[in-house]
């Protein structure tokens, strides 16, 4: 058994770089810890707050299309749906459980299970 550590992924509109090009497909890792604790020490994190996706984004996306890296500047200048992709693949990839509730079709009366780790985030918001 293998342990996977990167995870590819294609995001719903596409980062447009300077040159009008589109990238869509790309590759995040895994978050180790130093990923989530040492963007704490940020000024740009310790001003808002906010701005801790950012960095731990710029992290973790290892590749996104043709561009050579991919930092900050890249992670701020995605379209909102995009960065709400990336945000909903970490925690996604990253948490070991995910929120889950029991549901029944009220047609069929069909039990099953509703994942609901990103109707969760999307309330608190």
């Amino acid at each position: 058994m293998s342990f996977k550590t990167e995870y590819e992924f294609e995001l719903p509109r596409g980062y447009v770089d300077e040159n009008g090009n589109l990238h869509r497909r790309g590759t995040m890792r895994l978050a180790t810890a130093a990923d989530e604790i040492l963007p704490m020490r940020d000024q740009r994190v310790q001003q808002n707050p906010g701005y801790l996706t950012i960095i731990l984004l710029a992290r973790v996306v290892t590749k996104l299309g043709d561009l050579r890296a991919v930092d900050t500047k890249t992670i701020e200048r995605l379209f909102t749906a995009d960065l709400a992709y990336l945000q909903n693949l970490y925690r996604e990839i990253n948490e070991t459980e995910k929120l889950s509730v029991k549901a029944i079709c009220p047609k069929c009366e069909h039990e099953h299970e509703v994942d609901i780790s990103f109707l969760s985030e999307v309330e608190g918001a």
